[in-house]
């Protein structure tokens, strides 16, 4: 056999492509198969538009199905009191809460959520809440109104509550987190750490720390649950109020060693310049060691040398 019998079918053919080419010929494109017409040419076109047919069909249920995963499995919800229920249907034990759906309680009523694998949430009587999204990546619901209490056992940013005014990012912790009508919010840590956001405004929040939001303004500067009143009330003014250098100046005497927590954040958020120095030289009278963190870089907000600052203060906070 040569090369050209293969090619352009010239030259003397090997025994073997011959036998192969009597058996294969009956499904040569250009005869009929045995037994059927010569005319068969458009049942095979027939054939063919029924196969891509079913293929699109296949394609768009692929489609609806991957829709609904993305959107995540349900979660569970059981009844501890009253009448909680999901939309108009009313939970007699146990339900599943969907993407997209809300869980509603009466004054009466308390319900549990299970958060995926990672934990729970109890949902207060008077709330609202939804469930936004569920996945490996991330699980986020929606608190329009009312209380829950989170326990969350998971790595760092992968359980998110939205509110009107601020998103809690759960850091691996216990909290509380209160909405009232007006979308106003009341942040709690009991175990952990969580970051309360709004638009590149950030407060995080240790176990035994509190944190107020407003909607317009998101959070405000977090405080320790035993922090002087005088403190607080200066807090207020300045983070929701018209209060500028004098309620900084309430800040800063009021402050004990453990009230650095809210003078590291007030850092961030008083103008460069005196008053941020100000802020900055009450740190150091109050927790001694910062005195060996440099100071231009904290001034200027550095990230990092923010960072050792924190880390050096964290010792006089418990």
């Amino acid at each position: 056999m040569t090369d050209d019998y293969l090619y352009d079918r010239s030259g003397p053919p090997d025994p073997e492509v011959e036998r192969l080419e009597a058996l294969l010929s009956r499904y040569r494109y250009d005869r009929p198969a045995p037994g059927f017409p010569a005319a068969a040419e458009p049942v095979r076109w027939r054939v063919a538009i029924l196969a891509g047919a079913a293929a699109l069909v296949l394609a768009a249920a692929t489609f609806v199905l991957l829709t609904r995963l993305d959107r995540g499995p349900a979660w569970q919800v059981e009844r501890l009191s009253g009448a909680p229920s999901i939309g108009d249907r009313a939970i007699e034990d146990v339900a599943r809460l969907g993407a997209g759906e809300w869980l509603a309680t009466d004054v009466d009523a308390r319900a549990r959520v299970t958060v995926a694998d990672i934990g729970h949430v109890t949902v207060e009587g008077g709330s609202k809440l939804g469930l936004v999204a569920t996945s490996p990546r991330e699980h986020r619901i929606a608190l329009e109104k009312g209380r829950i209490s989170a326990k969350i056992f998971a790595p760092p940013r992968l359980f998110f509550v939205d509110t009107p005014s601020a998103t809690a990012v759960d850091l691996g912790c216990a909290y509380t987190l209160d909405v009232d009508d007006a979308g106003a919010g009341s942040l709690h840590v009991t175990f952990g750490w969580v970051s309360f956001e709004r638009d590149g405004r950030e407060s995080i929040v240790p176990r035994g720390g509190r944190c107020e939001t407003r909607p317009g303004v998101g959070p405000g500067t977090p405080w320790f649950d035993d922090a002087p009143k005088s403190l607080r009330a200066a807090l207020e003014s300045l983070d929701f109020g018209n209060g500028g250098d004098s309620a900084v100046d309430a800040v800063l005497a009021a402050a004990r060693p453990r009230d650095t927590l809210t003078l590291w954040h007030l850092l961030a958020r008083v103008p460069a310049g005196p008053r941020r120095e100000r802020v900055l030289d009450r740190i150091v009278e109050l927790v001694p060691a910062t005195a060996r963190e440099p100071r231009e870089p904290i001034l200027a907000l550095e990230k990092d040398a923010l960072e050792s600052l924190r880390s050096a203060c964290e010792d006089a906070w418990y």
